[in-house]
């Protein structure tokens, strides 16, 4: 079912506000998907998904290898029959200020703050579809 990723129904923004560990799929250099277990919030007002993570890691290097204009990616989550999809286009974000906002909203969702880590990076999803069934 299609969502509207700005004005979602309650129950499926109730859903992404649940503890649930996520997938992250970005495309590797050969276009196959690179998926893996990622912690992700979603801020259907300023219509992104946000992934912390290391600026080293494969999902980045994947990510800024598509270019300035960002990586087509998908964020996912199961529970049971409930399910959600958000796709969009990844940039990666450094600026302190929004690091600390992405850690803030993953301590929310997640009820723990993560260690403090200088090599944290916030791949930013500016969204363009969701699905599900929550």
């Amino acid at each position: 079912m299609a969502i509207d990723v700005r004005n979602p129904s309650p129950e499926y923004l109730a859903f992404w506000r649940e503890y649930h560990l996520c997938t992250l799929s970005t495309p590797r250099a050969d276009g196959s998907p690179h998926l893996v277990a990622v912690g992700a919030t979603y801020d259907p007002e300023g219509g992104y998904a946000r992934v912390i993570t290391n600026k080293r890691s494969r999902k980045v290097a994947n990510v800024l290898a598509a270019g300035a204009d960002g990586a087509r990616v998908a964020v996912c989550q199961v529970d049971k029959g409930r399910w959600a999809t958000l796709e969009g286009v990844a940039t990666i974000r450094t600026e302190p200020e929004v690091v600390a906002d992405a850690v803030r909203r993953y301590a929310e969702r997640y009820g723990r703050t993560p260690a403090p880590n200088p090599d944290r990076v916030v791949i930013e999803i500016a969204l363009t579809r969701g699905m599900g069934r929550a």
